[in-house]
């Protein structure tokens, strides 16, 4: 017997898939930060391998290269950044005009597409086809899994909007994370008994699992719409949508575009340099050790988001939490910048302050803008931080070098990057007060508590129709 839409089952179940679709994705996002040397090898070794790494003997083995230099192999991750900037803009006004349906199912097909491509580029070792072919790849994989992420996060505010917003958002990111993890535990003990062409593929095989839960999903959420009534609704509503209406968006939504992308400046580019920053800075760690000790800011995000999420829907208070969690990040490069303190002691530091920062931030957004143009907001917002991650991972790669792989990055390098990660979080705590202050000058939406705001008495989806006809604010904290 079919569940009703109207049971909380129902809208778990959704959730479920819903958090199913970046699974795969996010694993296939950072791969190249566990096989950051295989990439970067120089073709000096023979047969096409580099002197990269240290044996447990303390001996230096040779570790099979492409080629990169630094500064490509930080254009894979600016240009999937860059694609995003630009993909994702159209897309959350495609996703508005035409709903969850179109949405899931094409941006997961091109999740397939690209990380397929980027893993056929790698079988074109020391061909003028490898680079093109591989940043193709990122090109498709981007213009994908940013966009995807936008429809599931729209799914996401539709089915919990006044209810468990943040917890649903919190574990969308654990299982998004749970990949990124997966991919930093597993990733180089595959490419080391099977190769770097099978380990690519096989990452482009979890993203066929994230089409399969596009499928399920969007079925899930029409039958869902149409039990409920809403989709003559939604149709009306989704009509009226131009893509004019991103000048009507608030200035508190701006001050929150700021805020994530000066947050995010700090973290992905990081995440992505982590592991070889970690082998060239502090004695003793394998390529395999360093890939854990990197994957700690994910691990730390699986584990805590839920939990956040939980905390956060009861306290509400979305705002403060934007300030704590810039402000707390500041300690986190300076240790890594100017003292070798253990990097685990860092990067689990800064996974907690990226789990809050992700559980306050992005559920804001429903927050501040209304439901029938969330998805061009939530687009335009994922333009504006891919725009920043990409400067700051082409500024990394620049200040990193230009230059074929060396043994080890001087570590002056290095600590021109974490003042650069400094610089950023300056500007996120900048950026944050002055959301809080324009908050506090209008009704304190974001930073309303549980004690100060009718807390959302667990509406039913049916509801959602009238909030897919406000066009001036959203209501206050959810419970």
């Amino acid at each position: 017997m079919a569940v009703p839409a109207e049971r909380v089952s129902y809208r778990f179940a959704v959730l479920l898939f819903n958090c199913l679709l970046t699974f795969g994705s996010y694993f296939c996002f950072d791969m190249p930060g566990v096989l950051q040397q295989q990439l970067q090898g120089n073709l000096t070794c023979p047969n096409g391998t580099h002197h990269n790494s240290t044996g447990r003997n303390g001996t230096l083995e040779c570790v099979e290269g492409l080629g990169m230099t630094p500064a490509q192999y930080n254009l894979l991750y600016a240009i999937y950044a860059w694609t995003n900037a630009v993909v994702v803009i159209l897309a959350g006004f495609l996703i508005d005009k035409l709903g969850n349906h179109f949405g899931v199912f094409v941006f997961s097909l091109l999740t397939v597409l690209g990380s397929s491509l980027f893993a056929l580029g790698s079988h074109f070792k020391g061909s003028p086809y490898l680079l093109p072919m591989m940043l193709t790849g990122r090109l498709l994989f981007g213009s994908g899994n940013g966009s995807l992420t936008i429809v599931q996060n729209r799914i996401t505010a539709f089915w919990f909007k006044g209810k468990e917003l943040a917890l649903a958002f919190g574990l969308t990111l654990s299982f998004s994370r749970l990949g990124s993890v997966l991919n930093f535990f597993f990733t180089q003990q595959f490419e080391a008994k099977f190769g770097m062409q099978w380990t690519l593929w096989g990452g482009s095989l979890l993203c066929v699992l994230g089409l399969v839960s596009a499928l399920t999903v969007s079925v899930l959420d029409k039958v869902g719409m149409k039990q409920l009534g809403l989709d003559g609704i939604i149709q009306q509503e989704s009509k009226k949508v131009r893509i004019q209406d991103i000048q009507h968006l608030p200035l508190r939504y701006w001050l929150l575009v700021l805020t994530i992308m000066f947050f995010y400046n700090g973290v992905f580019p990081f995440v992505a340099d982590a592991s070889k920053f970690i082998q060239d800075k502090y004695p003793g760690y394998s390529q395999q050790a360093a890939a854990y000790i990197a994957g700690a800011v994910y691990d730390s995000s699986l584990v805590l988001s839920a939990a956040v999420g939980i905390l956060i829907d009861y306290v509400g208070l979305r705002g403060v939490f934007a300030v704590g969690c810039a402000t707390l990040t500041l300690p986190v490069f300076a240790l890594l910048a100017f003292t070798f303190v253990p990097p685990l002691v860092s990067t689990i530091w800064l996974g907690i302050t990226y789990s809050f920062a992700a559980a306050s931030m992005w559920p804001s957004i429903p927050l501040v803008v209304p439901q029938a143009t969330l998805g061009t907001a939530m687009g335009l917002a994922t333009s504006v931080q891919m725009v920043g991650v990409g400067l700051s991972n082409l500024i990394v790669g620049h200040m990193l070098g230009t230059k074929s792989s060396e043994l080890k990055i001087p570590l002056w390098r290095w600590q021109q990057m974490m003042i650069f990660m400094l610089a950023n979080a300056v500007a996120c705590i900048i950026a944050s007060i002055g959301l809080n202050v324009v908050d506090k000058k209008q009704d304190e939406t974001l930073n309303r508590t549980r004690k100060g705001a009718p807390m959302g008495q667990d509406r039913d989806p049916a509801d959602a129709a009238q909030l897919l006809e406000d066009e001036t604010r959203t209501e206050g904290s959810v419970s």
